[in-house]
Formats: structure tokens, C-alpha cells, sequence
């Protein structure tokens, strides 16, 4: 537990100074019963077995409700704060696109390309609000789409406008990947179209695998990178943030043969490298060799995204427990005395 206003918490050294000048009040009032011993009242009490402890539990009780219930309510000033894993779905996908010429061999009918928009779409719509999707699309070089968004309107014309292009760099479709998550992490919502190569960031403090649990990366690739930077290394970057990344390779490993300005050429899927990247970064890897596949994949990948629980406020809470003591120990006084303390 944290506090927004954590100064506040030092007005609870004030609790032990009460405690003690209530202690010097009844000691003080012990010997004014002393001194007036003869008095009607006390050799009544006296009188009757046990009457004087009965009496004396009671007495301290409201009185002791009453500080439990100011130590809640200055804990409540101090704005206490809580993390609870809420039962909601949320955080951010990045489907990063392969969009390089290959994707339009048709080992996967009608093409690579166009059974990974279907089988995205299908997954867009299938998402809540609370969950936002960025699209990336990356040939030799890396563009950042769309910037995370929970329109699914928005999302999916983004999807729409992709079209195979030139040269794959796998390790450019990650690394915009993270820059976009970055980004939107900060709140900045400008500056995500750029067809300009990024730069390599410092290499962060590595943290745990898993630990960036809010945000995922979803790679749609054949595979064939050709193009720097090492997609490798640039999923050990991934690793060092924590963020997790769920290549899903898409055709099949007899591949297809395209016709490139006159020239044929043989594209097949390269699953080595998409399982090493899924090994580094804790994610898992997934053929997709019909367009039946890719739905599946997309329709069990939910279950498995794990979001980063959420901090709350619980003022609320400590302040509806302080009165509610308070209200029992006015009550005991009244009932037991009919007088508040």
C-alpha cells in the first residue's frame, strides 16, 4: 500500500499523546473517587460482585473506539492507494504486419497477406473497449500505422490500407513495435506516421521476462528477414523491457513461387528465427499454414495476454470503516452510559 499524501500519516504521533492524557484523566479521577469514598454511589457499585470491573471494561470501551476510529480517518487523509487485479480485460496490442513482397504468394489462399488482414480483423472486432491496437507495418523499413486506439473503426481501415511492398527487416517491425508502445505509454498522440528508419534506444535495465504484462507485441511474418537490423537482437531489447512478443508465422514451409518483374522466386516460411524471438522475449510461437489456422490463433491469443493490474485509490474504504467504528462507539456510550464520551 502507498499514499499520495504520505505527510499526513505523521498526524498520527499525536494518537500516543491522547492516549496518555486520557490515561492521566482517569488516574485523576481514581482519586477523586478515593477522596469521596463515602459517597452513596461508589459503596453501591462496591455492593454488588463484580459491578466495579463490569464498569470499568465499559468505561474504556467507547473512548478506545473513538481512537481506532481517528487513527482510520487521518490514515483516510493520507489518500492510501492500492494495487487489485480488476476483473476487466485491458491493455495494449501491437499487430505488427509483415507487408514485404512475399506476403503475396498465395500458399495461403487468396494470399498470405489477405488471410492475415481477414483473420485481424476478425480479432479486432472480438476485443473490448478497455483494450487498445496499434497496427505496424514493415517491409525494409518500419512505419508505425496506427497509433494504440480502442476505435475499431479506426484500427481496422488501418488494416485495410496495408498492401505488400519491398524487402522484409523483421528486426524494423520490432523495434517500431516498441517505440510505438513507448510512445503511447507517455501519452503522445502525434508523430507516429514516419517512414524513416529508427534508431536502436539505449539498451534498457533488464528487467524479468514478463514483467511489461500491459503491452504485447503480435508479429505476422513469413519469416525472411533480409534487411538489418538482427531481429534477434533487437528481440533481446524487447526482453531487457520486458514486453513479450507472439510471432505467428504465416504460409507454409513448401512455400510458393513468385513472379517478380520477370523473375521467379522461391519464398517459404522461415520458422527458426520466429521461434528463437518467441523463446528470448517469453512468448509463444504459432504456425499459421491455412487462413482456418490464423482465426484459431487469433481466437486463443486473448486468454493468454496477461495485463499489468491497476493501482486504485481506497480513501473510501478507510474513511467509511473510521466512521462506522465511530458510530459503535457513540453507540456504546449511549447505551451503556447515556452520555457521549
Amino acid at each position: 500500500m502507498s499514499f499520495i499524501w504520505p505527510t499526513v500519516l505523521s498526524s498520527l504521533l499525536l494518537l500516543p499523546l491522547g492516549v496518555a492524557l486520557y490515561i492521566r484523566q482517569q488516574r485523576r479521577r481514581r482519586g477523586l473517587i478515593a477522596s469521596y469514598g463515602s459517597l452513596g454511589v461508589v459503596r453501591e457499585i462496591g455492593g454488588r460482585p463484580g459491578g466495579g470491573r463490569r464498569i470499568g471494561w465499559r468505561r474504556h470501551t467507547p473512548p478506545l473506539l473513538f481512537l481506532i476510529a481517528l487513527a482510520l480517518l487521518l490514515v483516510a487523509l493520507a489518500r492510501p492507494q492500492t494495487t487489485v487485479s480488476l476483473p476487466k480485460v485491458a491493455g495494449t496490442v501491437i499487430l505488427a504486419f509483415d507487408v514485404s513482397g512475399s506476403m503475396a504468394a498465395d500458399d495461403i489462399k487468396p494470399t498470405r497477406m489477405e488471410a492475415a488482414k481477414v483473420a485481424a480483423r476478425d480479432f479486432v472486432a472480438r476485443q473490448p473497449p478497455t483494450v487498445r491496437i496499434g497496427v505496424v507495418a514493415f517491409s525494409d523499413s518500419g512505419l508505425a500505422v496506427q497509433a494504440p486506439t480502442n476505435d475499431q473503426a479506426v484500427i481496422l481501415a488501418a488494416i485495410n490500407r496495408l498492401t505488400p511492398s519491398t524487402g522484409t527487416s523483421l528486426g524494423n517491425g520490432i523495434l517500431v513495435s516498441l517505440n510505438t508502445i513507448a510512445l503511447a505509454e507517455k501519452g503522445e498522440q502525434t508523430n507516429y506516421y514516419r517512414n524513416l528508419t529508427p534508431s536502436v534506444a539505449p539498451t534498457p535495465t533488464p528487467v524479468p521476462k514478463g514483467t511489461h504484462t500491459s503491452a504485447v507485441i503480435v508479429v505476422l511474418t513469413d519469416g525472411e528477414s533480409n534487411v538489418l537490423p538482427d531481429p534477434l537482437a533487437v528481440a533481446n531489447t524487447a526482453a531487457n523491457r520486458g514486453v513479450r512478443i507472439y510471432p505467428i508465422g504465416v504460409g507454409t514451409t513448401a512455400g510458393a513461387v513468385l513472379r517478380i518483374n520477370g523473375f521467379a522466386v522461391q519464398t517459404q516460411l522461415d520458422e527458426a528465427v520466429l521461434k528463437q524471438i518467441a523463446q528470448l522475449t517469453d512468448g509463444t510461437y504459432q504456425n499459421a499454414a491455412t487462413e482456418q489456422d490464423l482465426q484459431s490463433i487469433y481466437a486463443n491469443l486473448g486468454s493468454q495476454l496477461v495485463v499489468k493490474p491497476e493501482k486504485i485509490e481506497v480513501t473510501a474504504l478507510f474513511s467509511g470503516a473510521g466512521l462506522l467504528v465511530l458510530l459503535l462507539g457513540g453507540a456504546c456510550s449511549l447505551l451503556w452510559f447515556s452520555r457521549l464520551p
